[in-house]
């Protein structure tokens, strides 16, 4: 049976909407061709000058990975040059990155985390690229403003990961289902692997790293003792399954079923809201999920119905089987 490509795919969509102009294509084809040179990178690391750190923090008070840095540079010299942003957001950018004027420009807005997971480059863990994809809400010459920028992520038009592990893999959506591809390298090309993928509606894995519990609050902690005990809708303790590299975790949870979760917690003051970033990393994992039959939530509300007020905002995350999230509201709910 002959397997379809990403763009192919792409291309027999685009038919299905009158009103496509091929500019989304061109995005995403620009994208996969940034992660096939990450991949590259990726792949042979440990023979290339590209372990360890810059020695440089980022934006958000990291340790900044070679890796992380290379990755970076990649996305954003490609795709300021696609002809079709007008602007980007990255987790290791502090500002968002407007198109250099001698480069076109049109009115998608890439919001990507370059390299999740980095801390565990070094232990040769899956990492992963995550991304969104917004248009501007306004049109003409006049730059891009922050503004247009800050939009929740309901207005994704698009949204994925790449994953960098046994296999390297494509998992996408436009709003109409999840679709998987796998990276062939004896073409270069990733292939449609697994169509239209579904969430189990129930999973048995909970993932969170309960090295934290002590700085969590209540109704968290009784979250966690739930999927626990034997005392569930399971009638046995799900299996703790974490891998610390949100691409890694939501990917297996998302084949198999399970819950992600990263909540608030009182370590630091400056992070009172847990770690993740609400536009790099939480909203477009929650638009996977919600079109592979899951669910987000910060704890008390949907993920994609948040307005952020700033780039690098960050929200307490709890992702995966619809079942196993309602438990998450429904604790939090009671507390309140």
């Amino acid at each position: 049976m002959r397997q379809v490509t990403v763009v192919e795919n792409l291309l027999l969509r685009q038919k299905e909407r009158p009103m496509a102009s091929g500019r989304f294509t061109r995005l995403l084809t620009e994208l996969i061709l940034s992660a096939k040179i990450i991949d590259r990178e990726v792949s042979k690391a440990g023979l290339l000058d590209v372990l360890g750190v810059t020695g440089e923090v980022n934006v958000q008070g990291e340790i900044v990975q070679k890796l992380d840095d290379f990755a970076n540079k990649v996305i954003i010299r490609r795709m300021e040059r696609a002809g079709v942003l007008c602007a980007m957001v990255s987790e290791e950018n502090a500002d968002f990155i407007e198109i250099p004027h001698r480069f076109p420009t049109g009115d998608y807005i890439l919001v990507f985390d370059p390299l999740d997971g980095s801390a565990n480059i070094d232990a040769n863990v899956s990492i992963g690229t995550i991304f969104g994809i917004y248009r501007r809400t306004s049109f003409g010459d006049q730059a891009v403003t922050l503004s247009e920028i800050l939009q929740k992520g309901a207005m994704q038009v698009a949204a994925g990961y790449i994953i960098y592990g046994s296999s390297t893999m494509l998992v996408y959506t436009a709003g109409d289902g999840v679709h998987g591809f796998t990276l062939d390298p004896s073409v270069g090309e990733f292939l449609l692997s697994h169509p239209d993928i579904k969430i189990p509606e129930q999973g048995k894995i909970y993932s969170v790293n309960e090295g934290y519990s002590m700085y969590w609050d209540e109704p968290t902690r009784k979250i966690v003792d739930y999927f626990k005990s034997n005392d569930n809708s399971l009638g046995r303790p799900y299996s703790l399954r974490y891998i610390g590299s949100l691409v890694s975790d939501f990917h297996r949870n998302l084949l198999y079923g399970g819950i992600f979760m990263y909540p608030a917690d009182m370590r630091d003051p400056r992070k009172p809201s847990g770690k993740l970033r609400l536009m790099c990393e939480a909203a477009p994992m929650a638009m996977i999920i919600e079109q592979a039959g899951g669910m987000a939530t910060d704890g008390t509300r949907r993920i994609l119905d948040i307005e952020p007020q700033e780039l690098h905002q960050r929200v307490p995350l709890f992702v995966g089987s619809k079942s196993d999230v309602e438990i998450v509201q429904r604790y939090y709910a009671d507390a309140r």
